[in-house]
């Protein structure tokens, strides 16, 4: 499994060199905004196949960023997608996705098949511009913003734009102070922590290498930008201006974009307007080139569209739901102490100190709620004689296969027959194309039922051997 850890501010400076390369246009791959924000998503981070994995959590549900190389490897971040993909599968953890940009909705569409969710909320676009307008304000459409840019020049004709060093720190905390009097009496909770986090974020400036320029009128700071360097794109984390000074705000945009912006930097990205009217209407009057999508995907998994237990005919077997009638037969299956020894777990790990023969039935159809597996009796006539389960279901349309058959009913073929059945359900209802196996190596039946099931060894360990059956087989 990955090793995910819990991202600290003081991992950015070392994973900084993931962001700087990216071109995905999306502002949340970028140490600004995880230094920012990325402590409200709980998020962890893992590295893999020379990419930076990156997991949030929202309302306790996983939600795992698209892989990202240094250098747009896409080979890696393919390699890297199977390891994610494997760690889900062995967590237990929903396979979502979120951040991903437009590009890769095809490729993973191809590799998950159709059965996915996909959204694109309005309110976390990213507004995406070109830099040469920022630095120019070209043309009709920007003569309202060079005619503001006019008028600020007019009024303040000392006026003066300067690249930010660690010596003006105190005057940039004394500027956000005046501005945050104005911006707390919004009585805006998502104001507040942007507020916060750009007091934290000030100190931190030089080591994530962070773009920092202010604008001075009549010896005084009025407005602040902050911005960082992905690509051939700049993402402005930071705009303040104080309030009264006309034409603050695009004056010092277009001062930041012709101080920084200049040297191979064809975009601007500023982020989204989190469904704010007003930051709506203003980054819609810069006219950005694209509002850049940050699409949600939900992949769903072969048992995710089961909303009961299904019954499959063999030639002498039903495989089906087992009833409460059948409650005894089923925990003395569970109970046998030779079959538990090959199940793969003890029953004891979650079970009460005694419990009953309604628990052991409970517990299956718990796991089948979970959409955990899909656990079948076995039945000869009317008479439990043992389960079959699909289980361990992996987002690639595979699942593994477990069996086993009460002492009275071994040694008449139950355990191959019930195998076939299964899997013919898996292939042909689910839509399965890989369905795997594993027995202990001491557990010869077990072996010798899978082979004559079709199922082809595939590799063993110390405690394992391993076996597999495709669609195409």
């Amino acid at each position: 499994m990955l090793n995910f850890q819990k991202l600290e501010r003081s991992h950015l400076p070392r994973l900084q060199s993931y962001f700087r390369g990216q071109e995905r246009r999306i502002s949340n791959y970028s140490a600004g905004s995880f230094f920012l924000w990325g402590k409200y998503a709980d998020t962890h981070f893992a590295e893999a196949e020379g990419c930076l994995l990156l997991r949030d959590r929202y309302v306790g549900q996983p939600y795992f960023y698209y892989p990202l190389s240094k250098d747009g490897d896409a080979a890696a971040e393919e390699r890297a997608l199977g390891l994610l993909e494997e760690h889900c599968r062995a967590a237990e953890e929903r396979l979502h996705f979120t951040c991903v940009p437009a590009e890769k909705l095809a490729p993973l569409a191809e590799r998950y098949g159709d059965d996915l969710h996909v959204s694109n909320i309005r309110r976390w676009r990213d507004y995406l511009y070109e830099a040469s307008d920022f630095r120019d304000y070209p043309g009709g459409r920007y003569s309202g913003q060079r005619n503001h840019v006019h008028k600020f020049e007019k009024t303040y004709p000392d006026h003066a734009f300067r690249t930010c060093e660690a010596e003006d720190l105190p005057a940039i905390e004394a500027f956000l102070r005046e501005y945050a009097a104005s911006q707390y009496a919004k009585e805006s909770a998502l104001a507040d922590e942007e507020m916060r986090g750009a007091f934290e974020i000030l100190p931190h400036i030089a080591e994530l290498g962070l773009y920092c320029g202010a604008l001075y009128a009549g010896g005084k700071m009025v407005a602040l930008s902050v911005g960082e360097r992905c690509g051939d794109m700049m993402i402005v984390h930071i705009e303040k201006a104080l309030r009264g000074v006309a034409g603050a705000y695009p004056a010092v945009a277009q001062a930041f974009a012709r101080t920084f912006c200049a040297d191979g930097v064809r975009y601007i990205n500023r982020e989204d307007d989190a469904g704010d009217a007003g930051l709506r209407k203003s980054k819609l009057q810069y006219l950005p080139v694209r509002l850049v999508g940050k699409y949600n995907l939900a992949v769903h998994r072969a048992i995710d569209s089961l909303s009961k237990l299904p019954s499959v005919q063999t030639a002498r077997l039903t495989l089906r739901a087992v009833p409460d009638e059948d409650a005894a037969a089923f925990a003395a299956l569970a109970r046998d102490e030779e079959l538990n020894r090959w199940w793969g777990y003890d029953w004891r790990d979650r079970a009460p100190v005694e419990p009953d023969d309604m628990w052991f039935l409970e517990d299956i159809r718990s796991d089948f709620r979970r959409k955990s597996e899909i656990p079948l009796g076995i039945y000869c006539g009317d008479t439990l004689a043992g389960e079959v389960v699909l289980h361990n279901f992996g987002y690639r349309a595979e699942a593994e296969i477990g069996m086993r058959v009460l002492p009275a009913w071994q040694r008449r073929g139950i355990a191959r027959e019930a195998l076939l059945g299964m899997m013919e359900y898996g292939f042909l209802k689910l839509g399965l194309e890989r369905i795997e196996a594993k027995c202990f190596r001491e557990n010869a039946v077990s072996a010798r039922a899978l082979r004559a099931a079709g199922m082809r060894p595939c590799g063993e360990d110390a405690t394992y051997f391993y076996f597999y059956k495709t669609a195409a087989m």
